[in-house]
């Protein structure tokens, strides 16, 4: 390195320019001369100085690497200048993340055996965001997917590794009492949607047993006025 005095600099553009977050090992191989310990120095530096001058975004270390994240504070404006569409997760989505997230690594019959709901649409959709993974099969009858928690996950929030998670102990009475309420609401909703569909198979019936009794009157009533005309002919013959 010809000039040590700039390492982080140089470290802090290496960041500047990456979309994800960035491990000291990456780093490192760009950074031939200098040792992991002297990264995380300048890293370390790095971050401090962005906590002092408080500006619009800071160093973070999450997902086993560094990022440059902006502040939350200032999202409104970035929002309104980017003009993105966040993803937003039901309730239900939230949920299912989170049995994923602690009983890693599930198959999908076990995930809905804690739900007691079907889960396939949301374990598709969370495949779909990139924030669970398919990491094998379970060698077991059938031999199903088995699914956890991708690196995406720790970045959206904001989670070293997964050893950051919340334990489950620290959930007081009264959330364990919302999740039971959503989990209800989860079910209500499902087997409301479920007689709303069997109801619309009924009334699909019952159209097509309508359409078929109307396609059997006009052959009827073509079948008819061909035996009139051929009345017709019989008589002009005689």
């Amino acid at each position: 390195m010809s000039d040590v005095s700039h390492v982080k600099y140089i470290i802090e553009s290496l960041l500047f320019v990456s979309e994800v977050p960035v491990p000291i090992s990456q780093i490192k191989k760009t950074l031939e001369n200098l040792t992991s310990n002297q990264i995380r120095k300048a890293l370390t530096e790095l971050k401090l100085e962005y906590e002092i001058r408080r500006g619009g975004f800071y160093l973070s270390e999450v997902a086993g690497g560094y990022q440059l994240r902006t502040r939350p504070e200032y999202k409104d404006w970035i929002k309104k200048f980017i003009r993105s569409r966040p993803v937003r997760l039901s309730r239900a989505s939230l949920e299912t993340l989170a049995i994923i997230a602690y009983k890693q690594p599930i198959t999908r019959s076990e995930i809905e055996h804690i739900r007691g709901v079907d889960s396939s649409g949301i374990v598709r959709t969370l495949v779909d965001y990139k924030l669970i993974r398919i990491i094998g099969r379970k060698e077991v009858p059938g031999r199903p997917m088995l699914f956890s928690t991708s690196k995406k996950f720790l970045e959206v929030f904001e989670l070293k590794d997964l050893t950051d998670l919340p334990s489950p102990d620290k959930f007081t009475v009264t959330d364990q009492i919302e999740i039971e309420e959503e989990v209800q609401e989860n079910k209500d909703f499902e087997q409301e949607s479920n007689q709303v569909s069997a109801s619309d198979k009924s009334d699909n019936i019952e159209i097509e047993e309508v359409q078929e009794n109307k396609n059997f009157e006009q052959e009827s009533n073509q079948v008819s006025a061909s035996d009139k005309s051929d009345n017709i002919e019989i008589e002009e013959d005689i």
